[in-house]
């Protein structure tokens, strides 16, 4: 229990960084020059309280652009602003002090955001900027390597930029690699969730969930195949089975007086209705009122009499929408399969033209046989 909660925690902060990772950025570089604004101000070393005030500023304004999805400058003022600090902060403090960290720190968040930000050939640019860094860097170490800096620090100030810069580096590495695998992983979890949908809306009414004609007449064919060859189904007791083809009765009524948002209601409502009346069926809206049921493991004289029971209760049972109450009726027409069709849309074709002379003689009726 106390892990899922904190799984769910950690979820919820992860989904929050990757998606304000830039202005999470801008605050906690923001609270870096805090930091060694304290820290050089304690070190008395004016040019540098001056240029962490300017770069506290900075970060401030780029908070307000990330607030207003201004991304660019923001992405470019990191950059300038981190490579001019460890050019100034090393010709003041010297490379002891280990300032120069900071453009270490700064390789993760231009390889994270340039990615989104510059796409195909523009993410060159990506790679200069890479390079250009340790060019930076190459120049500091070479020139600065023998020079003595401006302002000599204590040890121990010395000591505490050497840890605070090093942490931030690491800090940087290590949480926009966890962030970049946290969100591919997201996306793969996303990705398989589509093709998952994608898959069931292939097979599947989105509305009601019931199979559609692409995931229904699949499975009248092996039994077609099966019976020919004397086969019996497993799902059936002697290898019959029948389809039956239902139209709601004026639909189109209910949507003219209720709304279409009622007539939905009506679907889904009939729909919950055939699943527990129908159990062991397969269910297809065939498209708009129009649904058939397969029902293996049924002669005719066992679907009339479990296809006049959905006729009734769909009768008496009322969709309830919103503070009233919508009767429709339902017309079906069944029939059994013989030998002699050679396609499932053959059979399902007898059962529509029956359930249509239903339409045109009284509906809410069911039709088992051919009318004159």
């Amino acid at each position: 229990m106390l892990e899922n909660i904190l799984m769910r925690t950690i979820d919820k902060v992860m989904h929050f960084v990757i998606h304000n990772g830039f202005l999470f950025t801008v605050i906690v570089m923001c609270l870096v020059h805090v930091a060694l604004l304290g820290i050089f101000s304690l070190a008395e070393v004016p040019p540098l309280v001056k240029f962490n005030i300017i770069s506290v500023s900075v970060y401030v304004f780029s908070i307000l652009f990330c607030k207003y999805g201004k991304i660019m400058p923001v992405y470019v003022s990191i950059i300038i602003e981190v490579t001019l600090y460890t050019i100034f902060s090393t010709h003041y403090v010297g490379l002891r002090c280990g300032t120069y960290c900071f453009l270490f720190s700064i390789v993760p968040i231009i390889i994270y955001f340039g990615v989104f930000l510059f796409k195909g050939a523009k993410r060159w640019i990506i790679v200069g900027m890479l390079v250009l860094n340790f060019v930076v860097f190459t120049i500091l170490y070479v020139e600065y390597i023998k020079i003595e800096p401006v302002y000599e620090l204590e040890a121990s100030i010395r000591l505490t930029l050497v840890i605070f810069s090093s942490f931030v580096m690491i800090f940087s590495t290590i949480f926009y690699n966890t962030i970049y695998i946290y969100s591919r992983e997201l996306d793969v979890k996303n990705l398989e969730l589509r093709n998952k949908q994608l898959s069931a809306d292939a097979h599947e009414d989105v509305l009601t969930t019931l199979l559609n004609r692409r995931g229904f007449l699949p499975l009248i064919e092996p039994l077609m195949k099966g019976k020919k060859n004397g086969q019996k189904d497993k799902n059936s007791q002697e290898g019959q089975f029948c389809v039956a083809f239902c139209d709601i009765d004026d639909f189109k009524h209910v949507n003219d007086s209720y709304g279409h948002d009622a007539g939905d209601e009506v679907l889904r409502h009939i729909t919950t209705i055939m699943r527990k009346e129908m159990q062991g069926c397969d269910i297809c809206r065939w498209g708009g009122e129009e649904i058939v049921i397969l029902m293996k493991g049924y002669d005719m004289e066992s679907a009339k009499e479990k296809l006049e029971v959905l006729r009734k209760n769909i009768e008496t049972i009322p969709t309830a929408f919103y503070n009233k109450q919508i009767f429709v009726t339902i017309t079906i027409g069944v029939e059994e399969y013989v030998s002699s069709y050679k396609e499932p849309e053959e059979i399902i074709k007898k059962a529509d033209k029956r359930m249509y002379y239903g339409k045109q003689h009284g509906k809410n009726i069911l039709i088992f046989e051919d009318k004159d």
